[in-house]
């Protein structure tokens, strides 16, 4: 683990697919830090109803006009994990015209970050992915390690995908 004046950087060592976990107050803020995560301009921002209020605005002032973004919003809630929500999301990507090199960000908990990783799984075969969990539970668990998946009536995390993220951003305010 690095250790820098208010930020820890957690190397997570998977060869090709690793990646670092940014943790420390005001990462959401750093947008030099975020933007050098991003190798395309253009961005899709998933997110929900609850969050979107709280940390939307925050996060496209921190990728700046270099970057044109999107944003899908979800409904709130783990029944909410379907592949409905998939969809949407990657009708958005098609919709707005997203390339190859575009840039996924997950902005929420765990139903977010697993729809999120999973239509940026699959869409053109599969594109890049930022986690900015805002849960404890996503921040420990759901955010790291590349699982992504939603729910179908027979069974929880059924259709899905292992797609590691390029980036964890922790903000511990």
């Amino acid at each position: 683990m690095e250790q820098t004046t208010s930020m820890e950087i957690v190397r997570l060592e998977l060869g090709e697919q690793s990646y670092n976990i940014y943790i420390g107050p005001g990462v959401l803020d750093n947008g030099e830090l975020i933007r050098s995560t991003i190798r395309g301009h253009e961005a899709l921002i998933v997110t929900n109803e609850s969050i979107r209020p709280l940390y939307h605005d925050r996060l496209l002032a921190s990728l700046g006009s270099s970057i044109r973004v999107d944003t899908v919003v979800l409904a709130d809630g783990e029944e909410y994990k379907t592949l409905e929500s998939f969809e949407s999301v990657i009708a958005e990507l098609m919709r707005a015209g997203h390339k190859r090199t575009t840039t996924v960000i997950a902005l929420g908990g765990g139903v977010v970050g697993d729809t999120a990783g999973f239509a940026a799984a699959c869409y053109q075969r599969g594109v890049d992915f930022l986690q900015v969990p805002t849960t404890l539970l996503s921040q420990v668990d759901s955010s790291v390690g590349g699982k992504t998946a939603v729910n179908h009536p027979l069974g929880k995390n059924m259709i899905g995908a292992f797609h590691q993220p390029r980036a964890v951003f922790i903000d511990t305010t």
